[in-house]
């Protein structure tokens, strides 16, 4: 059973994807972004330690989620545990929007190594990529902070080779 390190959740928001949404954030992140949203996540020490299993439990407790949302800190640098998360979400019928200061073309590459990358990669549909950039962002986005953000639509842009976005 994989264990992940979150900094903490947000049983609904209606800010951080599509819908009404269950947000767990990971804590620890390598980007340290200038204004960034939750700098508490920053340490990769501190947090709390549970299983896949159990955040997903909270999530089925809630009749009104559309979905899940994983965010940060930076779920990739705990991607065995995040991407148990985004399977056993879509197994219970939600989608899954997954955060990272990293470019989509990155992951991509690091997947082609590390197997855990590939899954939550595949697990996830939306990916909202790039870290925020303070003197790009822009309240007018759809769910991204910095217009250098893309909302990309994954399994479409991994089946054309290209990067597809949503949220337009």
């Amino acid at each position: 059973m994989s264990e992940l390190n979150i900094s903490g959740i947000i049983r609904e928001s209606i800010v951080d994807g599509p819908g009404i949404r269950f947000v767990v954030f990971a804590q620890g992140c390598p980007h340290h972004c200038r204004d960034c949203h939750n700098p508490q996540t920053w340490p990769f020490s501190g947090g709390k330690k549970v299983t896949p299993e159990r955040i997903v439990s909270e999530i089925k407790k809630d009749p009104l989620l559309t979905g899940v949302t994983l965010s940060g800190g930076e779920p990739f640098c705990q991607p065995k545990a995040m991407a148990e998360i985004a399977r056993l979400t879509h197994e219970a019928g939600l989608d899954v929007v997954t955060f990272t200061g990293y470019l989509f073309e990155h992951l991509v590459e690091k997947a082609k190594e590390d197997d855990a990358v590939r899954d939550l990669l595949n697990e996830t549909d939306v990916l909202v990529d790039g870290p925020f950039i303070a003197s790009l962002k822009s309240y007018d986005l759809k769910f991204r902070g910095s217009s250098n953000q893309r909302a990309i639509d994954v399994k479409k842009s991994l089946d054309e080779g290209k990067v597809i976005t949503v949220w337009e």
